[in-house]
């Protein structure tokens, strides 16, 4: 479910991101803000120097987290970010973040005048849609034991630093199924 991570692991130090230093604003975030509300148009994607973050949405009341962000990660509803229509999902941190803000014409600004940043972008973009790919046909044809061993297997991280019930989200479970599943595999 989780072979192919599609986060582009890089720092702000990056000889490509270097000259564009100055259009990243640093800031600290405590956990749990929600820093993009569904429903609502992105005008920011952030960097993450430090913390985790969540992509999730709403179904009939109920939290269904999809992805998780960490450290020298990029983040930001990029659908409503390029075409200026309202986010399919929120955006929140996790634990308390530092984030280095990046405003909309700013990032158009970097990838009109990078093409290194552009192919940057774009790589980042495929790797999400891949992931995505990979999610949705998880979901499908592996059971919840196959999916939580995936991510054991896969992103140890996520284990650790994730509270279960947004893991139990994100694996399609309750967390009641997560816990019997995570006792079984320790027994």
């Amino acid at each position: 479910m989780h072979r192919n991570a599609p986060h582009n692991k890089s720092s702000l130090a990056d000889a490509q991101l270097e000259p564009f230093r100055h259009y990243f604003k640093r800031t600290s975030v405590p956990a749990h803000t929600v820093l993009l509300r569904e429903g609502m148009v992105s005008r920011k994607a952030w960097f993450i120097e430090k913390g985790c973050i969540r992509l999730w949405f709403n179904n009939q009341g109920k939290d269904i987290t999809f992805q998780f962000f960490f450290e020298n990660e990029g983040v930001s509803s990029i659908e409503s970010f390029e075409t200026k229509t309202p986010s399919l999902f929120n955006i929140e941190t996790l634990e308390p973040c530092i984030l280095h803000e990046l405003k909309q014409k700013d990032f158009q600004t970097m990838r009109t005048e990078s093409t290194a940043f552009n192919d940057l972008i774009n790589a980042t973009i495929l790797r999400r849609m891949v992931y995505y790919q990979q999610l949705f046909l998880s979901r499908i044809k592996d059971n919840p034991q196959q999916r939580y061993a995936a991510l054991v297997n896969d992103h140890p991280h996520i284990v650790q630093r994730v509270p279960q019930h947004y893991i139990a989200s994100y694996l399609g479970i309750t967390p009641v199924s997560l816990s019997r599943i995570r006792n079984k595999r320790n027994s």
